[in-house]
């Protein structure tokens, strides 16, 4: 309980890194999804609000939402490794976008991304729903030990 008080002080802390902008979330709602990140299971939002000390002020709130996964595993396509004790979240992370978007320069179309580390290894605290996660485990038959291939996320494994 000590160590998740700590990491959401310390998130709330690393407020200060500029975010780029979002997207809205909802059409009749000017709060905007800066980050949301279904692999670490954190949504960033902000929205302009009044200033308690001056309402014809507006003052930028951020708002960040962690889902911490209980029954998280070290490995999560290992369902026996050990239960996870530790989460970190970087908001220079979180905060990076990796997919290409193309640009136009002096005539020519160029394609470009916003951060240099998008070939790092992104560490998940749970399931990327879109993602087929497989594993083995044994399964003794006849006498007879045989590894056995099973879907974690089933779902996203098979076809309907």
């Amino acid at each position: 309980m000590k160590s998740s008080l700590l990491l959401c002080a310390a998130l709330a802390i690393s407020l200060a890194f500029v975010l780029v902008a979002g997207y809205p979330e909802d059409s009749e709602d000017n709060e905007y999804v800066l980050v949301n990140n279904k692999c670490q299971c954190v949504t960033v939002t902000s929205k302009f609000v009044p200033s308690k000390q001056n309402p014809d002020e507006e003052i930028l709130e951020r708002n960040i939402r962690i889902l911490v996964p209980l029954k998280a595993r070290e490995n999560i396509s290992d369902p026996l490794s050990p239960l996870r004790t530790t989460f970190v979240y970087r908001m220079t992370e979180l905060c990076k976008k990796c997919d290409p978007v193309e640009i136009e320069l002096g005539g020519e179309i160029y394609q470009a991304q916003q951060s240099t580390s998008c070939n790092e290894h992104e560490t998940c605290y749970t399931y990327n729903r879109d993602k087929c996660y497989t594993t083995t485990f044994p399964f003794y038959y006849h006498g007879e030990l045989k590894q056995i291939p099973a879907a974690l996320t089933p779902t996203s494994c098979y076809a309907n």
